[in-house]
C-alpha cells in the first residue's frame, strides 16, 4: 500500500513537474524600451500598467527599460537591434516613422494584425495623432504617450496686473499686450517663456501652424522652412524678447521651464501637456490651461511617442507585443494614463469611460489638449528627420541669439533639407 502511495506521489510530482516546465517554456518575454522625456512619476506609471498587463496575461513577460528622452531610447534601441540582443518592442518619437521605415527596423501593424477586431483597432483612435503614425498607406506607429503644447498661465499672477484670470491671451496681440502687463521691472516676473531647447522646433511648429503655414509635406520629402509665413514666425518669436520684451532675450531651457513657472518667474509657459498633473500637484498658486493663442488661426503640432514592433521579431512575440500595446492604448489604460501623467488620452472612447469622464469634470483643463486637437497638425517627420531638425533648430537658435536674420538662418536650414532629401522625391 505505502510502496503504491509512494509511487503514485512520485507520478504526481514528476506531473506537476512537467506542467511547470510547459508553462515556463511557453512564457514569452518581451523587452521593451520606454523614454521618459518629461518629469512626473512616468516610469511608475507605466511599470503599474505593465504589471496590471503580465497579471491578466501571465504567459507574457515584460521588461521595461528606461532610456532618457526619445532620442536615446531610439539609439539604444536601435543599437540593441545590431548587438544581436533586440528588444521586440518601443515607445519612440512618433517622428522617428521614416528613418525606421528606412533602417527596416519596424513592421507595418497592418502586417501583424489579424482579426477584423484588430483592423478596426487601428482605426479607433484620433486621426490627428495617426498622422505622423501613418505612411505609404500602412500603419507603423500606435499612439500612447502623446501631447500637443498647451498655455499654462498663473491666475494669480493675472489678478495682481489688472488682469481677468479666466481670460487669457487668444491671440498674438493679446499675448503681446498682457505679457507687458505681467511683466516686472525688476526681472523678477516675465510675462510669457517659450523654450527654446530641447525641442525647439516643435514649439516653432506651434507658431507655423498659427501663421497658417505648415512645416513639411506628409510624405517626408520637402520641407518649407523658407516660407515668408514661416520666416514672420520666427521673426514674432524673436521680438517676444527683442522688441516687445515680455520674456528674456535669446534661448529659455526646456528642461527648467517648469520650475521657473512654478516659481514665479514668468506668469505664462508653453510647454508640453505632459506637464499637467506634475503642474496641478506642485503650483503653489491658482493656475489656468489654455489653447495656445491664434495669428491667422490656432494650431500646435502634436507631439510625443508612438508604439513601435521591431522586425526582428518572432510570431509569437509580435503576437504578444501586440496583446501588450493593445492593452496599454485601451480606453481604460489610456483614461488612467492621462489622469496620472497629463498626456492625452489616445482615443475618444478614452474620454468616455467613467472615471476619465468625471476627472474632467473637476478638472476641465485635463481636456485642453484632447480640443485643441481640432486645430492640430503632425509634428515635423522627413526622411533623415534628425539632420533636418538638427538643422532647423540651429536656424531657431541662431535668431534667437541674433547670430543671423531669421530669413537667412531659415534660408540655410531649407537648403539643407532639400540636399538631404532630394534622393527621396
Amino acid at each position: 500500500m505505502f510502496k503504491g502511495m509512494k509511487w503514485l506521489f512520485i507520478g504526481l510530482m514528476a506531473t506537476a513537474l512537467l506542467i511547470v516546465s510547459v508553462s515556463a517554456g511557453s512564457a514569452t518575454d518581451l523587452t521593451m524600451y520606454y523614454p521618459v522625456a518629461v518629469g512626473g512619476p512616468l516610469t511608475k506609471v507605466v511599470d503599474g500598467i505593465v504589471d496590471d498587463f503580465m497579471r491578466q496575461n501571465p504567459d507574457v513577460k515584460v521588461k521595461a527599460i528606461y532610456a532618457g528622452n526619445y532620442n536615446d531610447a531610439r539609439i539604444k534601441a536601435l543599437a540593441a537591434l545590431r548587438s544581436g540582443q533586440p528588444a521586440q518592442l518601443s515607445v519612440m518619437f512618433s517622428i522617428d516613422i521614416y528613418e525606421l521605415i528606412e533602417q527596416d527596423a519596424i513592421v507595418a501593424f497592418d502586417d501583424v494584425v489579424e482579426t477584423a477586431e484588430e483592423k478596426a483597432w487601428l482605426d479607433s483612435f484620433y486621426p490627428t495623432l495617426m498622422e505622423n503614425g501613418r505612411t505609404a498607406g500602412k500603419t507603423w506607429g500606435i499612439p500612447f504617450q502623446r501631447s500637443t503644447i498647451v498655455m499654462y498661465y498663473n491666475k494669480d499672477a493675472f489678478r495682481a496686473a489688472g488682469l481677468d484670470p479666466e481670460a487669457p491671451p487668444a491671440t498674438w496681440e493679446e499675448l503681446v499686450s498682457v505679457g507687458k502687463k505681467l511683466t516686472k521691472a525688476d526681472g523678477s516676473q516675465w510675462g510669457a517663456m517659450i523654450p527654446s531647447t530641447g525641442y525647439p522646433y516643435w514649439m516653432f511648429g506651434a507658431l507655423t501652424m498659427q501663421n497658417g503655414q505648415v512645416l513639411m509635406s506628409g510624405n517626408g520629402d520637402t520641407t518649407y522652412f523658407d516660407h515668408p509665413a514661416v520666416v514672420e514666425a520666427l521673426q514674432f518669436w524673436k521680438d517676444l524678447g527683442e522688441t516687445h520684451r515680455i520674456m528674456p532675450k535669446g534661448t529659455i531651457e526646456w528642461g527648467t521651464l517648469r520650475q521657473n513657472f512654478l516659481e514665479g518667474k514668468t506668469a505664462i509657459m508653453w510647454h508640453s501637456t505632459g506637464n499637467l498633473t506634475a503642474v496641478k500637484k506642485n503650483a503653489k498658486f491658482d493656475f489656468g490651461v489654455a489653447m495656445l493663442p491664434a495669428s491667422k488661426r490656432r494650431g500646435t503640432p502634436t507631439g510625443g511617442g508612438n508604439f513601435y514592433i521591431f522586425k526582428k521579431t518572432s510570431p509569437a512575440e509580435r503576437k504578444a507585443a501586440m496583446r501588450l500595446i493593445k492593452f496599454m492604448t485601451s480606453p481604460e489604460s489610456s483614461a488612467e494614463w492621462s489622469m496620472k501623467t497629463g498626456y492625452m488620452g489616445v482615443s475618444p472612447a478614452a474620454y468616455q469611460t467613467p472615471k476619465l469622464k468625471d476627472y474632467v469634470k473637476d478638472f476641465p483643463y485635463a481636456a485642453v489638449a484632447r480640443d485643441q486637437l481640432e486645430y492640430a497638425t503632425a509634428e515635423l517627420s522627413t526622411y533623415q528627420t534628425g539632420r533636418v531638425r538638427k538643422g532647423l533648430d540651429d536656424a531657431i537658435q541662431a535668431a534667437l541669439t541674433g547670430s543671423k536674420t531669421p530669413r537667412a538662418a531659415l534660408g540655410e536650414a531649407q537648403s539643407q533639407a532639400d540636399r538631404l532629401l532630394k534622393q527621396y522625391r
